[in-house]
Parts: structure tokens; C-alpha cells; sequence
């Protein structure tokens, strides 16, 4: 059914509740096999996919796109689902994906991908607003980001070409190869970690997380766009 690609690299404080949420989809057979590229990590992080019985890839220094690229590679389902290493998928998500799929395979809607609803492990009000503010860009422009999750056939991920092996904005890039008619939000929420967003500040992290798309589009290079993003 499902291979899942999860790119880390130091991801020691956030994996293993990532790989636990997924548990219940790989005791039910909806998840067939977990794929980690790593980038090359020097904490615990292979120890967590050695423990969780993952399928390790190495991709040392090779950037974010890469290593998805490099994972989905080597997955041999037939659906792909490309997650985070902070991104913990809520309880039920895999009834959400399969009824997805179902509707996709048995061709009672066109192929398409489909991402989850954003969401931050952090209390208060700011959190909540830029949920809403996330929800607003999916809705009008169709644009999830990777902590969002990204769950498409296989065929169609060859199709358009697959990630490209860009340190950052690999997210944005796929989903443009998608287009519009072929992007579906899902109500299931991919709930990430607010780490960087409370130790920078919501406002600042945001506006980066800004400054960063609107340089991708005015075609500034990728390593210009890696140095603003910090």
C-alpha cells in the first residue's frame, strides 16, 4: 500500500514519536515499510531507526530534496508518503488516506496527491493563528509545505519528475509540478514541532518562512534562499 520516505538529519528529539504514530498504520498493513535518508546525523538519530526496525538509507550532505529523492528511489509501494521527522500524524489518519486512495485507484476521482491539515504542538494564541493563516494559503493557493506530509501514487510521482534535489523549497517545487487540479487537503492533521517558532519568535520565524517563498518565486538561487532561511 503505502512506503513512507522521512528525511533526518539530528532528529533524535522528534523521530521516535514520529515512527510511534505511524505504528497502529504498520500493524494494520497500510503502511508497508518506512524509509529514512539520513543526512548524515550525529546524535541518536540511528540508533531511534535501527531500534524502530526502519529501512536506513544514507544520503550524507545531499540537502533535504535529495534525500527524498533518494528515498522514494527505493520504496516499492505503490503510494508514496513523504513526512517530516517532526511531523507526528494524528490517530486515524491512515482511515482518511486509504478512503483517499480507494477513491483514486478505483478511479472515482482523477489522480491526484493530497496533503494534511497543518498543525503546531504549542499552546496559546499565535500558534492558532498561524494555523489559520496556513489553512488560508491551502485553500487559496493550494500550497501545503513538507510538514504538511505529501501522500501521491507512485506513478504520478514519476510522472511529474519527482523532488529535485534542492536544499530547500523542494515542498513548494513538487507541489507546482502538481498544479492545482491535482492537490486535495485532507481534514487529518500533521501536528509539528514549534521548536524553531518559540525559539525565534512567531513573528520573525514567519516572516523568514515569507521572505524564503517569495525569493523561490523571483528565482533567487538555492543557496541564497538556504542562508535567509537560517
Amino acid at each position: 500500500m503505502i512506503s513512507i520516505v522521512i528525511p533526518t538529519l539530528n532528529a533524535e528529539q522528534s523521530l521516535a514519536a514520529t515512527l510511534t504514530a505511524l505504528v497502529p498504520s504498520v500493524v494494520e498493513g497500510v503502511v508497508r515499510e518506512v524509509i529514512i535518508v539520513d543526512g548524515g546525523s550525529t546524535d541518536r538519530t540511528l540508533a531511534i531507526i535501527d531500534d524502530a526496525g526502519a529501512i536506513l538509507v544514507k544520503g550524507d550532505a545531499l540537502g533535504r530534496g535529495a534525500q527524498l529523492k533518494l528515498g522514494a528511489e527505493q520504496a516499492r509501494q505503490p503510494w508514496l508518503l513523504f513526512l517530516h521527522a517532526d511531523t507526528q500524524l494524528e490517530p486515524g489518519w491512515e482511515r482518511e488516506a486509504i478512503a483517499f486512495m480507494e477513491r483514486v485507484d478505483f478511479g472515482r476521482q482523477g489522480v491526484a496527491a493530497a496533503a494534511f491539515t497543518f498543525a503546531l504542538d504549542d499552546f496559546g494564541f499565535r500558534p492558532r493563528v498561524l494555523e489559520k493563516l496556513v489553512r488560508v494559503r491551502c485553500l487559496v493557493l493550494s500550497l501545503p509545505y513538507g510538514d504538511q506530509g505529501l501522500l501521491l501514487p507512485r506513478q504520478l510521482y514519476r510522472e511529474i519528475g519527482g523532488y529535485s534535489a534542492l536544499p530547500l523549497m523542494e515542498d513548494v517545487e513538487i507541489v507546482r509540478k502538481l498544479g492545482r487540479a491535482r492537490m486535495r487537503m485532507l481534514r487529518t492533521r500533521a501536528v509539528t514541532s514549534a521548536v524553531r517558532y518559540k525559539s525565534e519568535g512567531y513573528t520573525r520565524r514567519s516572516l523568514r518562512n515569507f521572505v524564503c517563498l517569495s525569493g523561490y518565486f523571483l528565482g533567487l538561487s538555492p543557496r541564497i534562499i538556504r542562508r535567509l532561511y537560517g
